[in-house]
């Protein structure tokens, strides 16, 4: 029996549910999940191995035009997903307005690369929206696969895995066969404090925040991990540690038991928080936190 391997990069607007839909195929949280905008920083690859494939899935940020250096590098992980795939899976959602519209879409189309429409958050209509919903999009992609999903409950996925294994290309597995991402623990730790961030602080608080791993150091029955909070104002510094603290060691308490889980193992996690301002506009910043 032949083997099949490809690149299945996952593109979509914010908030239609990429990186909920990644976790769900992977069976791992490897992006964070939060009802904001602008969630998923980074391009972040999640592998699926089976006996004769091996599906190499990338979630990227949400389409947006940038306002600033952070947002760039951001398209910069969406525009390389556009070149580098052997699939385009193009997440959408039945309560998405606008869908069709933007040059990503026409950037798509005119890419010649095989295309899946995920339609996700199908538990949030009827069946007569859901039908008009699809044929819209056959309408637009009238080539692909259009499937209904829902992430979150887990609807319809293996219909969707069905339809990714057909467009996977013949070939050896591009990694290891018990790999399961691209992304170091590092990562996966600051990601944990930042999606607290995203839950607990509201406004542009989350938006300004960048969480640094200075020292991670992996014992025999404890991580000890030391983080540090970036953001870009005095004032801010005051509201993510809160009254005596108490915010801050909200964060800490809740991103050590995340990680714990994660990484099935003790951590011990101290936080600090430090004005770096305006990092989200400096290149050598932005190089340093991974951003490039």
């Amino acid at each position: 029996m032949s083997h099949r391997s490809g690149f299945v990069n996952i593109l979509g607007n914010p908030n239609v549910g990429k990186s909920t839909i990644m976790n769900a195929l992977v069976g791992e949280k490897l992006s964070i999940i939060t009802a904001k905008a602008q969630t998923t920083r980074h391009r972040i690859m999640g592998i699926v191995n089976g006996e004769d494939f091996q599906i190499v899935y990338s979630d990227t940020p949400g389409i947006l035009k940038p306002q600033y250096k952070l947002q760039e590098t951001m398209m910069n992980f969406v525009n390389s997903a556009l070149t580098d795939a052997d699939t385009i899976l193009y997440v959408s959602d039945v309560l998405e307005k606008n869908a069709f519209e933007g040059e990503y879409i026409d950037r798509i189309t005119e890419s010649g690369i095989p295309v899946i429409i995920a339609l996700n958050k199908v538990d949030l209509t009827n069946q007569l929206e859901l039908e008009k919903v699809v044929e819209s999009w056959h309408k637009a992609f009238p080539t692909s696969p259009i499937i209904p999903v829902s992430g979150l409950k887990k609807f319809n996925l293996e219909s969707l895995l069905n339809a990714i294994l057909t467009k996977l290309p013949e070939g050896p597995p591009f990694f290891p066969k018990d790999q399961l991402t691209d992304k170091y623990e590092r990562f996966f730790a600051s990601e944990i404090i930042r999606e607290k961030i995203l839950v607990h602080y509201q406004k542009e608080i989350p938006y300004s925040v960048e969480i640094e791993i200075e020292s991670f150091k992996v014992e025999k029955t404890i991580i000890n991990i030391r983080a540090l909070i970036h953001v870009t104002r005095d004032s801010q510094k005051g509201i993510i540690i809160g009254h005596k603290g108490s915010m801050l060691k909200r964060v800490g308490t809740e991103a050590r038991k995340d990680m714990e889980a994660f990484f099935n193992k003790k951590v011990f996690l101290e936080l600090y928080v430090k004005v770096t301002k305006d990092w989200r506009d400096k290149p050598l910043v932005l190089r340093r936190f991974g951003y490039q």
